[in-house]
């Protein structure tokens, strides 16, 4: 066969135009015109057939097509290849129903957008696409003619952005251009807001989104809404600031239109593997009623978050932290609505931390400065600062590894301890005032505590500790009668106070078992452990310790005993000497259960008491009432469910008229002891499980739909004497959350006293209340939080996007009924 007739049968086999499955082509070969311009070779391939047109030199390709050309990589349903204007064309196809299918997309490097008609040109490697669909980071851009240019930056025409993923999204930004630079930018001209496909009055002159995962800064648009007491107000607006990789800033504000105004900075800060943490400064200037008026006043408000974590890879041995809540005592009460934690609280604590242990040794070192602050007393406590230098256990009689004869003394474990703290009481409003910098509060105390532990008569264990304190103090008081009154003054002296107390204790466990050979229930287990013990604090009231001393207290020439270190902020040894004689019983109660399945009897355990304990002691050098208070606290679970704990207060002796006396119930009364006091608490969580169910034979999980949370508490008082009123208190405290719907949630938040109290409404008896309600709107979200009594009382309804990109695109309505706090 010659040359001639082979070029003829495959210029046939050419034009019949099937050739299935893939096939490449190396435009090198086949358009020897276009060397300089076509740059890869083109790989195509598609799943029915390739038709070429050898005269106008167009390739089409059908069903489920695909071209790739270097990076650049089409698919579609029908892909038309024309090299004459060196064009790739891709459209989808009509199916049976007449919807399109096969719908093009075009992938270049990391980049992918859905489009339906794509013109692509491999000379100028620009692009036009029709109807596109391509998403920018959160976003999604929509776009009815597109071009897209070399360097990858595209120009729309009729273009919108939104978040929502919907093919036809709920909500847009439309605008007749826009332009989008890859991972920097996207613009667009005059737009406006349109949702579920109606355009709204809000109009933007120009349109700016971030499309990149680098930080920026930028404007925090606010909120508004009205207040009965302060006027309409705009909230949390403000600034963001991005200050390096490491830092960012925002400040908002608050404006009212009756004058309060307030300001607060978040600062935040982390640095991998290093640390983390925030720092938040609060002011408020809240102005009450109008200038001229008797009622009208101004109350500065301020307070102050920090908190710092230290990664404790950084290093092991050092540690550093800090967590800093302090302001004033009204600043939660006038400037927090949604934030029950902080409004519920009334006492603020802060500390600020240093730790360094060293390697190899037993020896650690930590410093603290720390702040109590109680906003009902505004009593502030500081601790400036608070520094313990400790050691560990250490066994110095114990031989070395490997020794075989064991000692009892092996058992000797020492430790010590070093504290030092200066600490200063004072009402909030003085805190920087001089007079109260001039009643800090300092001294030293030393602490070695000795223990050992050994096992006797095999069954028993018996514990052995003494303890003891040195106290140091540069000053001390001293006391003198005038003629009409106690003059008290500080004498700068060195002043030192040592004791030591020895305590001694034995116990062991006793177990007891009753088995049932019938019937669910299959054994019955009790385990106690009873504890015996005796400590020993010998007194110091003697003079001859000098640690206290007599001054005349009245004309009459009676006296009273003072300690020279009452003042000691570590106290002073114990005057009155004492030797408790300590019994404790602790129980546990279980029980087995048979659980049959089918022929086979399983044991189940369940706990019926988790803890039942009971002690009292005696002092044997006491001159009256030896015995102490018989103290019962239990605790249990039911069904796992249910948290049960009750503990009570028993007194030995009887009351009369006149309060305690010296006379035991037992022979008075014929009852060991009388009931006192007593605390019931009972909470339980309820909710339902996730669970597996089998439809169609297909297992499905059901998403747990509620969740309720229940705390009850009863109290019950007896009084101090054969006359007082019992006092009886009940609360109950609620939360939860109900899941209507896979869209829909409902939570609450709430509790109520039962206590009667006649000049008291109903509803004035609820504790602090909130209900939210939280609905999914797919791209957007709507929630609502109401406060509907007490002094909060106050709602806010958010309708928002969801995306973090467009996170001030919402509507807000608030409203308080918020009377300023000004005591």
């Amino acid at each position: 066969m010659n040359n001639k007739i082979i070029i003829q049968i495959l210029i046939i086999f050419l034009l019949t135009g099937f050739i299935n499955n893939s096939y490449s082509i190396n435009q090198y070969d086949t358009i020897p015109n276009n060397k300089q311009k076509i740059k890869h070779e083109i790989i195509r391939e598609c799943e029915d057939s390739i038709k070429q047109d050898l005269k106008n030199q167009i390739i089409y390709l059908y069903g489920n097509s695909s071209v790739k050309y270097g990076s650049l990589k089409i698919t579609a349903s029908n892909i038309i290849i024309n090299w004459k204007k060196n064009t790739i064309s891709a459209i989808g196809t009509l199916d049976s129903l007449g919807n399109i299918i096969g719908d093009p997309i075009l992938y270049e490097g990391e980049q992918s957008f859905k489009a339906k008609e794509i013109i692509y040109n491999l000379e100028t490697r620009k692009c036009i696409v029709k109807n596109i669909i391509k998403q920018e980071g959160e976003g999604y851009i929509h776009g009815l003619k597109v071009k897209k240019m070399e360097n990858d930056i595209m120009y729309l025409k009729k273009g919108e952005y939104t978040t929502c993923n919907a093919e036809h999204p709920h909500y847009s930004i439309r605008s007749n251009k826009i332009k989008i630079i890859p991972n920097e930018k996207i613009i667009t001209g005059p737009a406006y807001l349109t949702v579920f496909n109606i355009p709204t009055p809000l109009f933007l002159p120009f349109g700016y989104f971030p499309n990149t995962n680098k930080k920026s800064s930028g404007i925090i648009i606010p909120s508004y809404g009205e207040s009965a007491n302060l006027g309409f107000f705009l909230k949390d607006g403000g600034y963001y600031f991005t200050l390096n990789n490491y830092m960012d800033l925002s400040i908002k504000g608050d404006i009212y239109t009756k004058g309060s105004a307030s300001i607060k900075s978040n600062l935040r800060y982390k640095k991998r593997y290093k640390y983390n943490g925030n720092i938040n400064l609060s002011y408020a200037n809240i102005i009450n009623s109008e200038k001229g008026f008797p009622d009208y006043s101004i109350k500065k408000d301020f307070f102050i978050r920090w908190n710092h974590q230290q990664d404790p890879k950084s290093n092991p041995l050092i540690n550093f932290s800090a967590n800093v809540n302090a302001g004033t005592s009204t600043f939660h009460r006038n400037n927090t609505f949604n934030n029950a934690n902080d409004y519920l609280s009334n006492t603020f604590t802060s500390n600020i931390n240093f730790t360094k242990r060293w390697e190899g040794t037993p020896f650690s070192l930590s410093s603290s400065l720390g702040h109590n602050q109680n906003t009902q007393t505004h009593i502030v406590n500081l601790t400036l600062p608070d520094i313990t230098f400790s050691m560990n256990k250490i066994f110095p009689f114990k031989k070395k590894q490997g020794y075989q004869k064991k000692n009892w003394y092996d058992n000797i474990g020492v430790r010590y301890n070093l504290n030092t703290k200066n600490q200063v009481s004072t009402v909030d409003s003085l805190l920087f005032h001089k007079s109260s910098l001039a009643n800090f509060r300092n001294g030293m105390r030393h602490n070695i505590p000795i223990s050992a532990s050994f096992k006797i008569l095999k069954n028993f264990t018996f514990s052995q500790n003494i303890n003891i304190s040195e106290r140091w103090y540069l000053n001390q008081i001293h006391k003198e009668w005038n003629g009409t009154k106690i003059i008290t003054d500080t004498i700068n002296k060195f002043t030192r106070g040592g004791d030591f107390n020895i305590s001694s204790s034995i116990n062991t466990k006793i177990y007891g078992i009753t088995q049932f050979q019938k019937g669910k229930i299959a054994a019955i287990r009790h385990v106690l452990t009873p504890n015996l013990s005796f400590n020993l604090n010998p007194g110091y009231g003697d003079a001859k310790y000098g640690f206290y001393k007599s001054v005349q207290s009245d004309t009459l020439g009676n006296t009273q005993v003072y300690s020279i270190m009452e003042n000691g902020i570590y106290g002073s040894p114990r005057k009155n000497r004492s030797g408790n004689i300590t019994l404790n019983l602790s129980n546990i109660f279980g029980m087995k259960i048979r659980n049959r399945k089918d022929t086979i009897t399983e044991i189940k355990k369940i706990q019926i008491i988790e803890n039942l304990n009971i002690n009292s002691s005696y002092n044997v050098f006491a001159d009256s009432m030896k015995f102490s208070y018989i103290n019962l606290n239990l605790r249990t679970k039911f069904f796992n469910k249910f948290n049960i704990t009750y503990s009570a207060t028993f007194d030995p002796y009887i009351i009369t008229e006149n309060g305690r006396q010296n006379n035991l119930e037992i022979f008075t009364n014929k009852r060991l002891a009388r009931f006192k006091n007593s605390n019931t608490s009972i909470s339980f969580n309820l909710n339902q499980k996730k669970r597996l169910e089998n439809k169609d034979n297909e297992k499905t999980t059901n998403n747990i739909p509620w969740n309720l949370n229940i705390n009850y508490t009863h109290s019950v008082n007896k009084g101090t004497n054969i006359n007082s009123e019992e006092i009886k208190n009940q609360t109950i405290g609620f939360s939860g959350n109900i899941k209507i719907t896979p869209k829909w949630k409902i939570g609450f938040n709430s509790g109520y006293e039962f206590t009667d109290q006649s000049n008291q409404e109903w509803w004035k008896k609820f504790s602090y209340t909130s209900i939210d309600v939280y609905r999914d709107l797919h791209c957007w979200e709507m929630l609502f939080h109401w406060i509907p009594t007490g002094y909060q009382r106050s709602y806010v309804i958010t309708i928002r996007v969801k995306a973090d990109i467009l996170k001030d695109l919402k509507l807000e309505r608030r409203k308080d009924w918020i009377a300023p706090d000004f005591n």
